[in-house]
């Protein structure tokens, strides 16, 4: 049952506890492996790119890098998004490329140990369940564990062409 889940966690983490960040998209709360961000940004205007999807808001210059900028509202379907004070962009560094994902506020980071980690139950979401590695829980919070490296890299984004596997 959570052995392919622990599998996944372990080859990352060794079995040890696990540091998530912890971010809010609409209503629900998500985690992403810490080790994948890089920093963690206001939202500032982007420059919007003809003929991109609609969830690629643009490019932004991070000091002398363009990087893409993802809306993960727009990409799993959460509504129309507000950008407000607590709008905040997280920068990711994936396989070596970096990237942006635009979320609506970040919580905290949270150590989860491999019991707290259950496997994510197949429900036919907008958020397709190849992207979670499964469900955190702390006492009566629930994390949406994702597994940014396989969302990010997939080719429904189309940002990681000839990224080295």
């Amino acid at each position: 049952m959570s052995i392919q889940t622990s599998n996944k966690l372990s080859e990352a983490h060794d079995g040890a506890g696990s540091e998530f960040l912890a971010f809010t998209l609409g209503s629900e709360e998500y985690g992403i492996d810490i080790l994948k961000v890089q920093e963690i940004r206001g939202y500032e205007a982007v420059t919007r790119i003809a003929n991109a999807p609609e969830f690629i808001k643009g490019v932004i210059n991070l000091r002398g890098i363009i990087i893409p900028v993802i809306d993960m509202r727009i990409k799993f379907k959460l509504g129309t998004p507000v950008y407000d004070q607590f709008t905040v962009v997280i920068i990711l560094n994936i396989g070596g490329r970096i990237m942006g994902m635009v979320v609506d506020s970040v919580s905290d980071v949270t150590t989860l140990m491999p019991d707290q980690i259950k496997p994510a139950p197949e429900m036919g979401t907008a958020f397709n369940s190849d992207y979670m590695i499964g469900l955190g829980t702390i006492d009566e919070r629930m994390l949406i564990l994702m597994d940014i490296d396989k969302l990010m890299s997939s080719s429904e984004m189309g940002l990681m062409d000839n990224i080295a596997a």
